[in-house]
């Protein structure tokens, strides 16, 4: 990463090479950047993702490698997501990443406003926790 005054570039084919192969957690991922209006983070998904949403900001999810399937709002309307594609969900809309289909999955994600680690609400409470969803690789900027 190259950061100049509060600007960055960021090489993300590299960063996301810095995640773990496997992880504990259904996420592990590393923020770019981490400001009040928007954050942004590389992430990879290690297994299927149930249905969940977050409370405090809309989510759009560019796919830099790997795919699976996805829906949102209506678990009927699972699609598949592949490399160079975005996916957005907007605040509160329920969503899931039901099957990997080729690995390893990488997002870059953009949150407005930022979205604290702690906000992710599984629909059923029983499927984990912001402690179980996701682990922080890096210190965020």
């Amino acid at each position: 990463m190259l950061e100049m005054n509060g600007t960055g570039r960021f090489a993300l084919k590299a960063i996301a090479a810095t995640l773990p192969e496997t992880a504990r957690t259904l996420l592990a991922d590393t923020y770019l950047t981490d400001r009040e209006a928007a954050s942004a983070r590389v992430f990879r998904v290690y297994r299927p993702t149930p249905p969940h949403h977050h409370a405090t900001c809309d989510e759009y999810l560019y796919v830099l490698s790997g795919c699976g399937t996805f829906w949102m709002g209506d678990a009927s309307q699972e699609a598949t997501f592949g490399p160079g594609e975005l996916l957005f969900f907007e605040r509160g809309t329920v969503h899931a990443l039901p099957s990997i289909i080729e690995e390893p999955v990488v997002f870059l994600s953009v949150d407005t406003p930022r979205r604290p680690p702690s906000d992710i609400v599984f629909v059923d409470a029983a499927d984990g926790s912001p402690e179980t969803f996701m682990a922080r690789n890096a210190p965020t900027l």
